[in-house]
């Protein structure tokens, strides 16, 4: 039998597929960026058939970069951006609107109707979330009501909803599986993650049919096969799990108490809390970490909705700076930045705050204030979110001494000097730090036998340099309190 793994991890802004061996090491890898539409302020759109022609380019690619053919693969594990929301026809196979992206704020309104109707106690006993235009269940409801004819198409069974990994999987079995897994589905704001079953309060509360819902399963399961025509030959999909839970996982995150960091296009810090669900009292998200052998892990999660994606601004639309790598080159030679904040509140601002209205912001700006120092602030408001995370979860009785972080930030060491520095916790960053492509293959290789336990897995992880602060405490305090009042001017002014 082949040991080699797929991961297909499909991003917010590219997607990537992995080849790894069975020891987790890579063997090819390809990655293909596309298109971010904003058709209205606040408003996120992917097209759907470009995420799709993606998917299917860099998984080509990456087999032929490893020099392997399909017919060597073990299977292949799919992890995902998780609530972004996609609803296509069951004959056409063809969405019948863009996908909406899990940044997208359209919904904001709607949300802030059914909290004024006193729903948000319930639905965070239930979903553990709550009541955000972030989740897919408000998303859902839009397409519904917006798209010409949807309803009735929905109510007769012809549509079918899926967040990314369920669209994905769709279109690779042909048609054939409708399922997604229970770290997707307890994203949706639809799914109870104490019965772990679609809820039928939620359900008519958001006029939403049954019938478009995807079959939940384990993350580490088989979701059927690829058609023989995409990659040469039928490869068992044997994993799913959303991008925040695949990094845990990626992270070998399996016992209570353990905490990563993943800086992408967001960042998400997750803490497994073992099989006892945690209801914040600060706003944090209640979550499934992940679903193995029937057996649900839970975890603690604060959810920040701009941090890579603030240095692609800088790139992108400020062009301030030729790549992510010139941030750190520009704040090491800047230093500190004492008095100038970013607050990168793009889309709102997420855990602890929840604010939809927020906006972002620069403050504390005087004549001599250049591109230099809105890097560094940029860089610097990055770190201060987790910190505003990390309060939450101590207050919430988790007190990490130790953060493992992944994703595409944490190459920079400045960065992560001054994260360890804010936090004052250890900062651990892995060998392999796309921990979510590895998450992906893990999963994938408990359900086809590649590996046989999630102990193996722990073995796996590897240390590549450690971070612990060096900085004073009343430097800390001195920084953040100015921090906070940067956040608060922003929400007094949203």
């Amino acid at each position: 039998m082949s040991n080699y793994l797929i991961a297909i991890d499909q991003g917010t802004s590219s997607s990537r597929t992995v080849v790894f061996d069975a020891r987790a090491q890579v063997v090819g890898s390809a990655q293909q960026e596309f298109t971010q539409e904003y058709p209205q302020p606040g408003w996120v759109e992917h097209d759907p058939e470009e995420i799709w022609d993606s998917v299917v380019a860099v998984t080509r690619s990456a087999l032929k970069r490893s020099a392997i053919s399909g017919n060597e693969v073990a299977a292949i594990g799919i992890t995902n951006q998780r609530e972004t929301t996609l609803v296509w026809d069951r004959d056409s196979g063809h969405c019948i609107h863009h996908a909406i992206v899990w940044q997208d704020r359209r919904t904001a309104a709607y949300c802030a109707e059914l909290q004024a109707k006193g729903f948000e106690d319930s639905v965070i006993a239930k979903t553990g979330l709550r009541l955000d235009p972030y989740f897919s269940a408000t998303k859902i409801a839009w397409i519904l009501d917006h798209v010409d004819g949807a309803k009735d198409l929905a109510l007769a069974g012809r549509l079918a909803f899926g967040t990314v990994d369920c669209f994905l999987l769709w279109r690779l079995t042909g048609g054939r599986v409708h399922a997604t897994d229970a770290t997707n589905a307890a994203r949706t704001l639809l799914f109870n993650i104490h019965t772990q079953q679609w809820d039928e309060d939620l359900l008519r509360m958001f006029s939403i049919p049954q019938s478009i819902l995807p079959e939940v399963r384990d993350c580490a399961a088989n979701f059927g096969g690829t058609d023989k025509g995409l990659f040469g030959s039928e490869i068992p999909i044997a994993g799913i799990a959303g991008d925040q839970h695949a990094a845990l996982i990626g992270q070998a995150g399996f016992e209570n108490g353990m905490t990563k960091s993943t800086y992408g296009t967001g960042c998400f810090v997750m803490a497994n809390t073992g099989k006892s669900p945690i209801r914040s009292k600060n706003k944090l998200l209640t979550t499934v970490a992940y679903r193995l052998d029937g057996e649900t892990t839970y975890a603690l999660e604060g959810s920040i909705f701009v941090a890579g994606s603030a240095i692609q601004w800088l790139r992108d639309r400020l062009k301030v700076i030729d790549d992510a790598a010139s941030s750190e080159k520009i704040a090491e030679a800047t230093g500190i930045v004492d008095h100038v904040h970013l607050v990168p509140a793009f889309a709102g601002l997420g855990a602890p705050y929840w604010d939809p209205n927020a906006r972002a912001a620069i403050m504390g700006m005087s004549r001599d204030t250049g591109i230099d120092e809105i890097v560094t602030a940029t860089l610097q408001a990055i770190a201060y979110q987790t910190v505003d995370l990390n309060n939450a979860m101590i207050d919430d009785g988790l007190s990490a001494s130790l953060i493992r972080v992944d994703g595409g930030m944490v190459t920079n060491n400045w960065f992560l000097q001054f994260l360890a520095d804010m936090l004052n916790v250890i900062v651990d960053r892995p060998v392999n730090v796309e921990s979510t492509a590895l998450g992906a293959a893990f999963v994938a290789g408990l359900q086809s036998g590649v590996f046989d336990t999630t102990d193996e897995i722990g073995k796996i992880w590897q240390l590549d340099r450690q971070f612990a602060s060096t900085m004073g405490a009343d430097r800390r305090v001195e920084l953040y309190r100015g921090w906070r009042d940067a956040v608060a001017r922003v929400r007094s002014a949203s």
